[in-house]
């Protein structure tokens, strides 16, 4: 694991950096969230990889001010274990001993669904293709199909967590990124309720809405559903004033953006709604005004008896035991007509001609805050402690490698070996892999810390954004 334990001390501002930062030639910032800041690099040795670009994620310290933020390591324990051509792949991962930050490597992709979407509304003024849509939508199925069947819960899909390769090897290929509120659900122990508010309040099921304590990896599939309809329409589905607290507030206007597009649930339709929460507490608004009328089919334009229609629909079922679970929705009618999906999601198999997208704006004038002006090299015990994220025993299945960037004189983040599974054809006869080792059921989701053990992709190659 690279550190911040040498190259500090006087002398010019290069020796002053961290010896691994010294490897990379930094661009500027590309993303800011709430637990750190991304930015684009390029790195300069060795041969094999000088001028790649790599996406470098760097996490804030924990709210306690006394080390490496929990997000960060459950993030890495999961990172490192996963290996799929529709997730974002680890590559590297650095500590910098002054300050406790933290550094994950990732490699660098141009486009995210959120800038797709805004490029077509705000630019262009015109609908995404169907070919294009179909290409993002069953790639983020058949990622997240992977994590399911690893009994992974992503619980934060949104359209700039889905991110898609420019040019390269994998030009089109969509991937899944951000794990920072990712969890595993098997054999559960314990009510992930605990964990707090998860999921982009456009995106969050109403399940959560409603105050369910357990909850399963269908939460994802009403996201998905969500962003779904974000790409055929360019505006979000169910866009609710968010209630802001510290702990987890009830999201009236959420529910009844919802309401009012798929009509109120119904015991009948959803046999366990009675016992919800919220749904038993705030009578008076849930339950007093309600709307009949379900009018999904009119806000995102799709008749009612059309493959897209169905799949839609059964994506943004209420009942989480109803909805339909993302191996399902990869063998829908809505992907075997025509235009078939295809690995590039850029380029329509009819025509070939490249839907040119502009890549993420850059910050130039933002640098790795903290790194510049390292004076002290002092490691502290809990450096030790985040030194053994990296090899922590743990159980795992058996996995097929992730590849990795070696920069001379970089202790880099060791990923462990891994094993394939099976592959499958999409109905364009593509190869891409889906990585079921049996589909759990959707079962109660208690569990709040990974243990995991993935297996997945071959490594693929030239790739650019985080």
């Amino acid at each position: 694991m690279g550190d911040g334990s040498r190259g500090g001390g006087g002398g010019s501002k290069s020796s002053q950096k961290p010896e691994w930062l010294q490897h990379y030639d930094l661009i500027g910032k590309i993303g800011e969230g709430t637990y750190g800041l991304v930015f684009l690099a390029k790195i300069k040795s060795p041969a094999s990889n000088r001028g790649k670009f790599i996406a470098i994620k760097k996490f804030k310290q924990s709210k306690d001010g006394d080390g490496v933020s929990p997000t960060a390591i459950r993030e890495i324990m999961l990172l490192r274990e996963i290996s799929h051509e529709n997730v974002v792949k680890l590559v590297n991962v650095h500590i910098n001993h002054v300050d406790m930050s933290l550094y994950l490597g990732f490699d660098y992709a141009e486009h995210d669904l959120y800038e797709i979407i805004r490029h077509h509304r705000d630019k262009v003024n015109q609908s995404i293709n169907q070919y294009t849509v179909k290409s993002l939508l069953w790639q983020l199925l058949n990622g997240l199909n992977y994590l399911h069947s690893n009994w992974i819960i992503h619980r934060d899909l949104k359209p700039s967590n889905i991110l898609v390769m420019g040019e390269g090897e994998e030009q089109g290929v969509v991937k899944i990124a951000d794990f920072g509120l990712a969890r595993i659900y098997q054999a559960p122990l314990k009510t992930l309720f605990d964990n707090g508010v998860v999921v982009t309040i456009w995106y969050r099921a109403p399940e959560l809405l409603l105050g369910a304590k357990h909850y399963t990896s269908a939460v994802d599939m009403w996201a998905v559903g969500c962003i779904f309809a974000e790409l055929l329409t360019l505006k979000p589905l169910f866009q609710g004033a968010e209630v802001k607290a510290s702990s987890n507030p009830f999201q009236l206007d959420q529910l009844d953006k919802i309401f009012k597009v798929l009509g109120h649930p119904t015991q009948e339709k959803w046999p366990t709604l009675a016992s919800l929460p919220h749904w038993q507490s705030d009578l008076q608004q849930i339950q007093k005004y309600k709307f009949d009328d379900n009018v999904l089919g009119n806000v995102v334009r799709l008749p009612s008896k059309t493959p897209a229609y169905d799949l839609l629909s059964k994506m943004l079922e209420y009942d989480p035991q109803k909805r339909i679970t993302a191996a399902q929705a990869l063998e829908h009618e809505y992907f075997r007509i025509e235009p078939l999906p295809g690995r590039n999601a850029l380029v329509p198999n009819t025509t070939g001609d490249k839907v040119n997208y502009p890549t993420r704006p850059v910050d130039t004038n933002t640098d790795f805050d903290g790194t510049t002006n390292i004076q002290s090299q002092q490691a502290s015990g809990n450096m030790a402690a985040a030194h053994n994220i990296a090899n922590r025993s743990m159980p795992r299945m058996p996995m097929v490698g992730m590849q990795r960037m070696q920069v001379p004189g970089m202790a880099a983040y060791n990923l462990a070996p891994q094993a394939g599974l099976g592959g499958a054809m999409n109905p364009g006869n593509l190869p891409m892999q889906r990585g079921v080792a049996g589909q759990p059921p959707q079962q109660q989701s208690r569990r709040k810390d990974p243990g995991m053990g993935m297996t997945g992709y071959p490594p693929q190659q030239k790739s650019r954004r985080f």
